[in-house]
Order: C-alpha cells, then structure tokens, then sequence
C-alpha cells in the first residue's frame, strides 16, 4: 500500500507523463487532429452509405458511432508510443526514475484525451448525419465507460508492439478481438437507448462495460511492467 505522500508522488508522474504526450501533441498535431478529420469522413461516408432518409436510422447509428471510434482511436494508439520509439525516447522513458505502471496510467490518460475529443467532434455529427440524439445521458455514460475500457487495453496493446516494425498492422490485428465483448455491449445498450427501451433491460450492458473496464485495467496494470521486462 500507498503512503498519502506517496500516492500524491506517484499521481504527480502520472501527471508528468500525460503533460508530456498533450504538449508533444499540440506542438506536432498529429494525433488528435487526424483522428478527429478521419472520423468525420468516416461519419459522412457512412452516413452516404446507409442514405441519410433511412425510415430505422436507431438500426445503424449505433454501429456505426461505436465502429468509427474503435478503427480511428487505433491511430491514436499507435503513436502513443510509437512516437517515442520515432524519436529515440522510448529507452530514456523506461530508465526514468518512475514506477512503470506510472507510465502507463500516464499514457492512458493522454489516450482518453485523445479519444474524447474525436467524441466531442463525432457525436454532433452523428447526431446531423443520422437524425438521432445520441446526447442522452445514459447513452454518454456507456460511452464513457467504453472509452476507459478502450484507452485501458489499447495502451496495452500498444506499449506490446511498440517495437515492433509492422506496429501499424500488428496492433488493431491484436486488439480488436479483444475488443469485441467491449464493442459488443456498447453497440448493444446504445441501440437500446435509442430504441427508448426502458432501462431495466440496458443494465446488464452497463454492468458488462464497467466489468470490462476494471478487469481489463487491471490486468494491464499488472502486465505492463511485464512486457519491458520481457523485451529488455
């Protein structure tokens, strides 16, 4: 167990870590602003490709929104640390006086930001294109819940090829299946929702995305230094 002091030790590099990536990416721009410009076009061409009149438009959207932010969030994933294996930061990072789950709660929360802001741009369009409101409060929860779930394993995956050359492949290859029981539930409570099935038949689809989010979490907390020690 923590100390206080040490707890506020390790959230200061927790912190530390995610001000680096944020400050790295408004500097370059080259993470977030793709993954929101994808996932519009994304959205648009989806949205041309069921026809914008549809009579059931709640039988897409769903799958549609949940789709868009899985494949554009593995862009962002893939640079959480391929950007410092680009840049010849990564051996430096790992020798940092800093616990390693450190790094990765760091780099989870520079991920979530990502991932929120491609939502904040996506969810009006989904909303435009597609004619469904998907604002309403429970439908933003499991969003938010699969978000986690998502940032959680995919910096995972990510840091597992990060060092490899064919990263760009490897990772949504990996982590996608993974993702299915996340995609899954999202995809399912979201339909729902639109739907306006009560909620007493949706909790098990919340409770599914909150399982997964601390399982998953978890996991990976504990693998992470696992996997250095493994490539060291």
């Amino acid at each position: 167990m923590r100390t206080q002091g040490g707890l506020a030790a390790y959230l200061r590099k927790v912190w530390a870590v995610t001000v680096k990536d944020i400050r790295a990416e408004l500097r370059a721009k080259e993470v977030a602003a793709t993954m929101v410009v994808f996932g519009l076009l994304a959205a648009v061409i989806f949205g041309l490709a069921f026809d914008l009149r549809v009579p059931k438009a709640t039988m897409v959207a769903p799958g549609v929104l949940w789709a868009i932010v899985l494949f554009t969030g593995v862009l962002g994933l893939n640079r959480s640390f391929g950007a410092e294996v680009d840049r010849g930061t990564l051996a430096g990072l790992l020798l940092a006086p800093v616990d390693r789950s450190a790094l990765y709660f760091g780099k989870l929360l520079a991920n979530l930001v990502y991932l929120f802001v491609l939502e904040l741009f996506l969810l009006p369009a989904v909303l435009i294109l597609f004619d469904v409101n998907v604002f309403q409060p429970w439908n933003l929860v499991g969003l938010l819940l699969g978000t986690i779930g998502y940032a959680g394993v995919g910096t995972l995956f990510a840091a597992l090829t990060a060092s490899s050359r064919a990263r760009e492949t490897m990772l949504p290859v990996l982590l996608l299946p993974v993702l299915a029981p996340l995609f899954m539930a999202g995809v399912s409570l979201t339909a729902g929702i639109l739907d306006a099935r009560p909620m007493s038949g949706l909790w098990r689809w919340l409770q599914i995305l909150a399982l997964y989010d601390v399982v998953f979490v978890i996991a990976a907390y504990v693998l992470f230094d696992l996997i250095w020690e493994h490539g060291s």
